[in-house]
């Protein structure tokens, strides 16, 4: 009996199989150098084919806590001037926060505190051209346009039937014209495509009318109409086309799933999630929160997605312990400061 029912539901379509799994989080400031070592180790451990950050790698405006450690803690002080701090930034997060992850393939999105002045996009692109233009990257560019040889803040890779497609909402100057028509020339492929089933966007800050309203795109003009012209498009993806979608969001720095089930969505909600909870200062949750979304703050870890054989993508969020945290620092850096970054490291 027990074989039978197991042949119907393979011919049912009852079970479907596992055949990829992703990791993805965002905003690895102020404690990103504590936190995102054991983001690397439970990420590989996990078996995760890749990382997705979803941007804001330092502060800038400020010098963050794991280079410059609050006095309070008594640690032996760096003399570290603005200029200085300004200069080690990024080479910081790349030889603390993506060394841990090996030969794990690491995606980067850019967040608002990659464009705080003195920072710049241009400044961006050529700190971290090594991983925008990888050969995934590269390849897809190259696939989708054989004469387009720009570098860009914004992406797109296949894998498997998935497209994952990474944009650029970093400043109230975006989504830009030219990113919208890059935007709907790859999903009008996406949906014309049989061998694409599914599309997960990826961004920093969450599309307008998201739980919370703040911090999304809703918080600036052109943010609020660009941002919904994407959402609809995606809309259409899902609805029409019948695509899965799913939409991936950091900035806020908590976690929360279901964030577009909203009066301003209703009737057309997407699947989606914040999860800046990278070592960044960690914000308290949003009164309009209820429990469909299960948030959580004061907790640093990242998401996991399953990508099944249907097209369908199963998201787990993986909370690091202090014990994780300890155990990934061991011997680096202080513990009375890995513990400060657990334990006061948040509004």
């Amino acid at each position: 009996m027990r074989k039978i029912l197991c042949l119907l539901a393979v011919a049912g379509g009852w079970a479907q199989n596992p055949v990829f799994k992703f990791a993805v989080s965002g905003d690895s400031r102020n404690c990103g150098d504590v936190v995102m070592p054991a983001i690397g180790a439970g990420v590989k451990h996990s078996g995760a084919e890749f990382y997705w950050h979803l941007g804001d790698f330092r502060a800038i405006y400020t010098m963050d806590e794991d280079m410059v450690p609050p006095a309070k803690l008594g640690l032996t002080p760096k003399q570290m001037f603005v200029s200085t701090y300004l200069a080690a930034a990024w080479p910081d997060f790349i030889a603390h926060q993506l060394v841990p992850f090996g030969d794990l393939p690491v995606f980067l999105g850019i967040g608002n505190h990659e464009t705080i002045p003195p920072a710049t996009r241009q400044d961006w692109l050529i700190q971290f051209a090594d991983w925008l233009d990888s050969p995934v990257i590269r390849a897809q560019r190259l696939q989708d346009d054989p004469q387009d040889h720009k570098l860009r803040s914004y992406y797109h890779w296949v894998q498997g039937n998935v497209d994952f497609i990474s944009l650029d909402n970093a400043g109230t100057d975006q989504f830009d014209a030219a990113q919208l028509r890059w935007f709907h020339s790859v999903l009008q492929r996406d949906e014309a495509s049989s061998d694409i089933r599914t599309i997960v966007a990826g961004m920093h800050a969450a599309l307008p009318g998201s739980v919370g309203h703040s911090h999304s795109m809703g918080d600036w003009p052109l943010g609020d109409k660009s941002g919904r012209e994407v959402y609809e498009a995606l809309w259409h993806a899902q609805n029409t086309a019948h695509k899965r979608v799913y939409v991936l969001a950091s900035h806020s720095h908590f976690f929360m799933q279901d964030v577009y089930n909203t009066a301003d969505w209703k009737g057309k909600v997407l699947p989606g999630w914040i999860v800046g909870t990278a070592g960044a200062v960690r914000y308290r949750i949003p009164a309009e929160a209820g429990p469909n979304q299960k948030a959580m703050t004061d907790v640093y870890g990242y998401l996991t997605g399953t990508a099944m054989s249907d097209g369908a993508v199963s998201f787990a969020f993986q909370k690091l312990s202090v014990d994780d945290l300890l155990r990934a620092n061991q011997g680096r850096l202080a513990e009375s400061l890995v513990r400060w970054c657990h334990d006061e490291n948040k509004q």
